[in-house]
């Protein structure tokens, strides 16, 4: 039976997450989509919204909206950072944001303290659940989405070039490549299958990202032998990445070929032995 569950703050948060259970080893994630910075975060912050949003990962929650499984996490990165390490998870220098300068000063021990326990607890919730999946099916597969800037010399400017720049980027380094080829082979010539804007989609491996992030070392680390966890960066193809206005249409054509996945990445985690 599907179920979904929320993790609530303490305060003026809504909830911190939303996870969404549902009856498949499949699990999406969109651990970057959230805007939501608290009241005592926005009053020592100097980060504008359009600059702190631009460098959010919005609407990556539609992208998993058909996963039998879902994780979305509300909170801003720029409060604290999911898919950074524990110690680097509140960005305290602009080096960490992309030269951006977050806080007006130093952020106060008690805010990074209260930051530090949601990225404990979410990676407490987040074994739990995989522990779980894992028991009932074996296996699991994770995909991690998350999108990416291509524009970022501004809104006139030339986009960056395709040869470095995929539509669909597919990051594999922290995994044991080798072992989970079945599952991330046939997860990547499914997303090839499909057209955007009448060209095939641009689908290639770990070249403007690899896959570095917190969420997929923290799974194969933790479930070397039955987790496979690939992360997904959607280029910005799907939006205005300067004003945050959406293509709907776009979004909902790219959420499509995402779920059409789900059943390929079953039917390949059923065939490994």
């Amino acid at each position: 039976m599907n179920k979904t569950i929320s993790e609530n703050d303490a305060g003026d948060s809504p909830a911190g997450w939303t996870i969404k259970l549902g009856e498949s080893p499949v699990v999406g994630t969109a651990i970057h989509s959230g805007t939501y910075v608290s009241r005592a975060c926005r009053s020592l912050m100097c980060l504008s919204d359009s600059d702190r949003r631009r460098e959010e990962d919005l609407f990556t929650e539609r992208f998993i909206a058909d996963f039998p499984t879902q994780i979305i996490v509300h909170r801003s990165r720029f409060q604290v950072d999911l898919n950074r390490a524990r110690e680097a998870a509140v960005y305290r220098t602009p080096d960490q944001s992309w030269g951006l300068k977050v806080w007006q000063g130093q952020p106060a021990e008690d805010i990074i303290k209260e930051s530090l326990s949601f990225h404990d607890a979410f990676y407490n919730e987040l074994n739990r659940v995989l522990a779980a999946i894992e028991s009932r099916y074996g296996r699991f597969v994770l995909v991690d989405v998350h999108s990416y800037n291509h524009r970022r010399d501004g809104p006139q400017a030339l986009p960056v070039s395709r040869d470095v720049a995929p539509d669909i980027n597919i990051g594999t380094s922290s995994m044991d490549r080798e072992r989970w080829a079945p599952v991330v082979d046939a997860f990547i010539e499914t997303l090839r299958g499909h057209h955007l804007n009448g060209e095939p989609i641009d689908v290639r491996e770990n070249v403007s990202f690899q896959g570095k992030g917190e969420q997929t070392r923290f799974v194969h680390a933790n479930f070397p032998e039955t987790g496979c966890a690939i992360a997904l960066e959607f280029k910005k193809i799907f939006m205005d990445e300067w004003s945050g206005d959406p293509d709907w249409p776009a979004i909902e054509r790219l959420r499509a070929m995402l779920a059409s996945t789900v059943p390929v990445l079953e039917s390949a985690l059923r065939g490994m032995r």
